[in-house]
């Protein structure tokens, strides 16, 4: 389910897609199905059962046992649907091998993606398959594109490097030599006329395509000549449409072919424009730290408190971060504890904790009663603090500044800190 917040999707998303490729099968074990929308779940129901038949062929006993008990709980996930979603469904299942010989743990993770899927797939393989989720993730952000000139406009959305015609209008308005018998004064006058009407039909398009379209990240207009400048400096545009256009692109053509040399001139732009918009949430933190106006703070603790206290404008938390919010009890007095744990030392962490004394009774030992994600811990925290959460990525400098010289969690705050 979206939470609303498209960064925060796109690293849940990544994160299942991170945790899925560290799984591991000891055998062709481990089943990946893609259902496109669409599919009846009837249908799957049957080529699954299917599978579970043809499984009896397989000559290891063990791999053939882990091989239909994946396909059962793949087929008893599947159950809990009516319908496939309106952007399909993957189901991945499978005993996943543990450090102990002989040994596995039977998982089951089902995956709505946030766009599409175009598939129908099944494979057994000692990994799960995950290209097409990873192309919808790099392909997951929209961008709305008109082509304008005074004879017609082209509505296109593009995804990745697919762009999809959405509407095409043609204006009415003649054009500039004037017809016989009129005067120049007049024929333009009335030429003026028609072109606002044009643009006005222009601009109400605009709001019933773009205005309430997921993930959209911005709106290109382009187009050969003054035209596309002459509208968008009218007052023609929804304000927040109007928010969201980030450049114009000159091109020679309209239509469908304008469409295309747009998308073309636009390529380098784009890859920009998601980590421009990065830059600026680190860059206004790292000016009230210059600034030293007791508005920026850092670090788990610094942060966590703030966000207790209710006193977080925006939460900027790196994408790179991997630790655990591990909450501790003790056996013997119950006393609760909350220890930060890097993911890569989990192992080593519970190991150890015969070694812990409790904070309050000193003499008993924890146990791990909950663990889950930080990045999850600080979501939840900034919904209870109203503030505004940012998942920044490494791929900027100002990224990667803040995982690197910050610990990868900062704040700017609503009042002063000190």
């Amino acid at each position: 389910m979206s939470s609303g917040n498209t960064t925060l999707d796109r690293f849940r998303f990544k994160r299942m897609l991170e945790r899925l490729e560290d799984l591991e099968g000891r055998g062709t074990e481990l089943v990946t199905v893609y259902i496109p929308p669409g599919k009846q779940i009837h249908d799957v129901m049957t080529d699954l059962r299917n599978e579970y038949g043809t499984a009896v062929n397989i000559k290891s006993k063990t791999t053939r046992k882990n091989v239909q008990d994946a396909l059962t709980k793949a087929m008893e996930r599947l159950k809990l649907f009516n319908k496939v979603p309106e952007t399909g469904l993957a189901i991945f299942a499978g005993n996943i091998a543990s450090d102990q010989l002989g040994v596995g743990d039977m998982q089951t993770f089902t995956l709505i993606p946030p766009e599409p899927i175009g598939i129908y797939y099944y494979r057994c393989e000692h990994r799960f398959m995950l290209e097409p989720l990873w192309e919808i993730l790099e392909h997951e952000d929209s961008y709305g594109i008109l082509v304008i000139d005074a004879k017609d406009a082209t509505f296109a959305t593009l995804k990745g490097q697919r762009a999809d015609i959405l509407k095409d209008m043609t204006s009415g308005v003649a054009g500039k030599t004037r017809a016989g018998g009129q005067s120049s004064r007049r024929y333009e006058r009335l030429r003026q006329m028609h072109l606002q009407e044009y643009f006005n039909r222009v601009g109400d398009t605009m709001t019933d395509l773009f205005l309430n379209m997921p993930n959209l990240q911005g709106i290109i207009v382009g187009g050969p000549g003054p035209t596309k400048e002459e509208f968008l400096k009218g007052n023609y545009l929804h304000h927040e449409i109007k928010d969201k256009v980030l450049t114009t692109v000159d091109t020679g053509y309209t239509g469908h072919e304008g469409v295309k040399e747009l998308v073309t001139r636009s390529r380098s732009f784009l890859e920009q424009v998601r980590y421009t918009q990065e830059r600026k949430v680190v860059q206004e933190f790292l000016k009230h730290l210059g600034e030293d106006d007791g508005l920026a703070t850092y670090g788990e603790d610094e942060v966590m408190q703030q966000l207790k206290n209710v006193n977080v404008y925006t939460l900027l938390v790196s994408d790179s971060i991997k630790r655990w919010s591990v909450t501790l009890e003790c056996r013997t007095c119950g006393f609760k504890e909350t220890r930060i744990v890097d993911m890569d030392d989990y192992e080593e962490f519970e190991n150890s904790l015969n070694e812990l004394n409790c904070l309050k009774c000193e003499g008993g030992n924890y146990e791990i009663i909950e663990r889950e994600d930080l990045i999850e811990v600080l979501v939840k925290m900034a919904e209870d603090a109203e503030a505004r959460l940012e998942v920044i990525s490494t791929h900027t400098e100002e990224g990667e500044m803040l995982y690197r010289s910050f610990g990868g969690i900062a704040a700017i705050t609503k009042y002063r800190t000190f």
